[in-house]
């Protein structure tokens, strides 16, 4: 596999298949300013920098490289935090960091750093603002332990290219150039020809038909698309993998279109990427993307891999089954069968796939996403974080009438459920039915037995149940109820934790 590593062409034919990105860095490079924190993705401590060429043009993204394998960045501009300052001075993401006092231990900080670069080079391309959203979002997948978020976020808001200038121009130093902007890395990427046969144990076909030649070629090997759940098999259970088969590059798989009555998402989508394209047509959706996991894992894991995964708390399944949405399904010889996302699921962690078949897309109908749709997630942190309770709601209505009425729950059993009985009491009744609404609640608590864990008790996800499905009626009927869906946080909030509040 060839990429390149900071400013070096790297050539890379040796690696096991699942060697990840951290490990390449630190053991075989020597660049150990990434670090590991968790192995699994969840704290940031080891996020890298990846540029990509999309259309002549070089966007970055974060990912975690503790779970990234080395072999799947093949074609890529891979940034540690040791390149950001390698001309000798700082990049606007370092010296805002240092400006604002936005390290303590520091073991954290370079993950920051680099979570701030990543949104730094893209707005500034691209010539949009910086915002406290977006800072939130850049830095939702990197933890502090030491509770130093205020003045990080201080240094991402600061990070404007006037600011910027003015800092280098005190300093007598020439303002930064931008890696997006850098023609050198751009010709280099260029230039590298792509192999999807990256080594003897990593392949990348771009099509189905490089697909089926690998999947014939190696029948034992793995499947793997974002691998955000795959290589904790590696990186916590010390499974090693022999072949892996990434299918992250599949161009058929990669189809996210509408068409004359169905949008289809490709199962290699990634959660990034439908959030993209959801912010305008579909911001019920977008909203709900932008609470699972974190921002590195957003830019890997797939719509896909949330499915195929089978875990009761998965959040995409219950907005699937909501929607009635057909998964298509991939044998290994080419053939396909669709599956309803109700008939999907057969218990705990089992699927309808059988040993020869992939996930190959999802199908919506545009009718039922034209209809009013909610969906609730309730967790104790707003971003990389578990359901306790999930909820996807579906309304049609016909003449102030509810014709047809869906309740998916996700967290609440060993699969993703429907609320049957409270859908059949709402149906047909008129939207603003009150006493309807109650005896929809009741039968929902006779039909949900919900599991106690350690993230919640049975009786209070019985109770946000009902209470979420009270919520997307009042919406429904006009109401204006209160919604905690991003960062956008007062300063009042911040500082005192109430709304307005004064003190004596």
């Amino acid at each position: 596999m060839k990429c390149i590593l900071n400013d070096e062409l790297i050539d890379e034919n040796t690696l096991p298949s699942d060697f990840t990105a951290l490990r390449y860095l630190r053991e075989k490079r020597g660049l150990t300013g990434t670090k590991e924190g968790c192995a699994s993705g969840d704290c940031g401590a080891c996020t890298l920098l990846v540029g990509a060429l999309e259309d002549g043009e070089l966007t970055y993204s974060t990912l975690n490289s503790c779970i990234t394998p080395m072999q799947s960045l093949a074609g890529k501009h891979i940034v540690s935090v040791e390149y950001l300052s390698k001309s000798g001075e700082l990049h606007p993401a370092q010296q805002a960091m240092v400006a604002s006092h936005g390290s303590q231990c520091g073991f954290c900080t370079p993950g920051f750093v680099l979570s701030l670069a990543g949104l730094y080079e893209n707005k500034q391309s691209s010539e949009q603002a910086i915002d406290r959203e977006a800072v939130c979002d850049a830095i939702s997948g990197n933890l502090c332990r030491c509770t130093g978020y205020r003045p990080i976020i201080e240094a991402g808001l600061s990070m404007t290219k006037e600011h910027m200038i003015k800092v280098q121009e005190s300093k007598q130093t020439p303002y930064v150039e931008l890696m997006s902007k850098n023609d050198s890395i751009k010709t280099q990427l260029e230039n590298i020809q792509f192999d999807s046969h990256n080594s003897s144990n990593y392949l990348q076909p771009i099509d189905l038909e490089q697909l089926a030649h690998a999947l014939t070629s190696y029948p034992e090997a793995s499947l793997i698309a974002g691998g955000t759940d795959l290589m904790l098999e590696n990186t916590q259970r010390y499974r090693d993998f022999d072949t892996l088969i990434d299918v992250s590059r599949v161009t058929e798989l990669k189809h996210l279109h509408i068409g004359e009555t169905s949008l289809t998402i490709g199962s290699s989508v990634t959660y990034s990427e439908l959030e993209d394209f959801s912010k305008t047509l579909y911001p019920q959706v977008n909203a709900l993307l932008s609470r699972i996991a974190s921002r590195q894992i957003r830019n890997r894991g797939t719509i896909g891999g949330n499915v195929a995964n089978a875990s009761p708390i998965a959040d995409l399944p219950p907005l699937l089954l909501a929607f009635d949405a057909d998964i298509q399904l991939l044998k290994h010889d080419g053939s396909t069968r669709a599956v309803n996302i109700a008939d999907f699921y057969q218990g705990y962690k089992q699927t309808q796939l059988a040993a020869d078949e992939m996930i190959a897309s999802f199908e919506l109908s545009l009718d039922k996403l034209a209809q009013f749709h909610r969906f609730y997630k309730v967790s104790k942190r707003m971003e990389d974080d578990i359901s306790s309770v999930m909820l996807a709601v579906r309304f049609e209505v016909d003449n102030g009438t509810l014709s047809d009425v869906r309740f998916a729950f996700g967290g609440m059993a060993a699969t993703p459920i429907r609320g049957l009985n409270a859908e059949a009491a709402l149906t047909c009744r008129a939207i603003n039915d009150e006493q309807a609404l109650n005896q929809a609640i009741d039968a929902l608590r006779s039909e949900l037995t919900p599991m106690s864990d350690m993230r919640a008790s049975a009786k209070y996800r019985l109770d946000m149940a009902c209470n979420l499905i009270r919520k997307a009626w009042l919406e429904l009927n006009g109401t204006d109820v209160v919604t905690f869906s991003g960062h956008a946080v007062s300063d009042s909030i911040l500082s005192t934790g109430l709304e307005g509040s004064t003190h004596a």
